[in-house]
């Protein structure tokens, strides 16, 4: 017998303008001109150094995939994530689920990160209408359109809206290709579900975004960039909302693991870089990595010659590059997104530094040119 589960349409899910936030976007966002407070001079060689090694990617047309944390657009770095894409330094950028909620709630709202403590306590954490409904149903429109996480979410913001198709179209359509294309079939069943149990009407569902300028998945979106979205089941608010959809979830979800996979496939004298990522980033890129080598052995080729740098906030000793993964003994052992990298062969370093003094000193030494 299957397990008892909550009835998430018991909830008390109030408006998102009730909430009280902690940042708000034109006020707190960093400009790309602001100097870099926190780099020692060890940092700015290993920033060199990597801005060096992203030219040399970007001649030869080589991906550079900058994957971060959340706290990353919590912080306001969208302006620097927009710009370093602006100029093509940057051809793939990927986050978790909340790295993608942070920057919608800017772009719709302008203002985002709730008082977690407080609201728990409350019972009212997470609990938020626009949030939850709008990125759900972005999710399993994009589910149905064959688009990946962040892309839906992406075009949501740049469109202000979403296409609601007719349900009874819907509906003759999953039955038409049942058998011939049968996810696209659910697809378009979970679609119809959600618009039936909405009342939603056919047409363009006008959701207006007046901060979108801030919006990074935006301007990906617009230049063709992908921004992926890499989320884990009840990690995020979203999973708190009734219009939360399983199904359409893992299928954009999917959509853009391979997504990031095919740009780790071709990372050959490329860059990776992981700011502020302790889990989502390393997981991720070693599945991706080690499809990518299944694939390009067999081809007589390999994957060898790829520049990783790790940025995060706690403090190591351990030369990661030169002396090969530490001892179980030993603290840095536990670093784990250190040891996951290390072991991912290519040219791996570790700095120490905020994601905004590390993004700033970046996009500044390569605007040098």
């Amino acid at each position: 017998m299957p397990y008892s589960k909550l009835d998430r349409d018991l909830l008390d899910v109030k408006k998102l303008s009730e909430r009280k936030n902690k940042v708000v976007i034109e006020r707190d966002h960093v400009p790309v001109t602001q100097a870099p407070k926190n780099l020692s001079e060890e940092a700015w060689t290993r920033i060199r150094a990597t801005a060096d090694r992203i030219r040399l990617a970007r001649e030869g047309r080589r991906p550079v995939m900058l994957t971060f944390g959340a706290h990353t657009i919590k912080n306001g770095m969208s302006p620097t994530l927009i710009a370093l894409m602006e100029k093509g330094w940057v051809t793939h950028l990927a986050t978790n689920g909340a790295g993608i909620i942070h920057d919608w709630e800017f772009a719709f709202q302008g203002k985002s990160s709730e008082d977690v403590k407080a609201n728990v306590e409350q019972g009212q954490f997470g609990i938020w209408e626009e949030t939850g409904f709008f990125i759900n149903l972005a999710l399993i429109v994009g589910a149905y359109e064959g688009l990946g996480y962040g892309e839906s979410v992406g075009k949501m913001i740049s469109c202000e809206g979403l296409t609601v198709p007719d349900v009874q179209e819907l509906c003759e359509e999953a039955s038409r290709l049942l058998t011939t294309d049968p996810d696209r079939s659910a697809a378009a069943i979970d679609l119809a579900g959600i618009i039936r149990k909405y009342d939603l009407k056919a047409g363009f569902l006008q959701i207006p975004h007046p901060f979108k300028k801030y919006s990074a998945q935006a301007f990906a979106y617009e230049k063709g960039i992908p921004f992926t979205g890499h989320p884990m089941i009840g990690h995020d608010i979203i999973y708190t909302h009734p219009a939360n959809h399983g199904a359409a979830l893992g299928r954009v979800a999917l959509n853009d693991f391979l997504s990031f996979a095919e740009s780790v496939s071709r990372l050959e004298n490329g860059v990776y870089l992981s700011v502020g990522s302790a889990v989502m980033s390393p997981m991720i890129f070693e599945k991706s990595l080690s499809m990518a080598r299944n694939i390009e052995i067999r081809r007589g080729r390999s994957i060898d010659h790829h520049y990783m740098l790790i940025v995060d906030l706690a403090k190591s000793d351990w030369d990661w590059q030169n002396a090969g993964e530490p001892p179980m003994d030993h603290p840095a052992y536990y670093l784990r997104y250190c040891k996951t990298f290390s072991r991912m062969g290519g040219e791996m370093h570790y700095l120490t530094a905020d994601n905004r003094d590390f993004l700033l000193g970046l996009y500044q030494q390569l605007k040098q040119d």
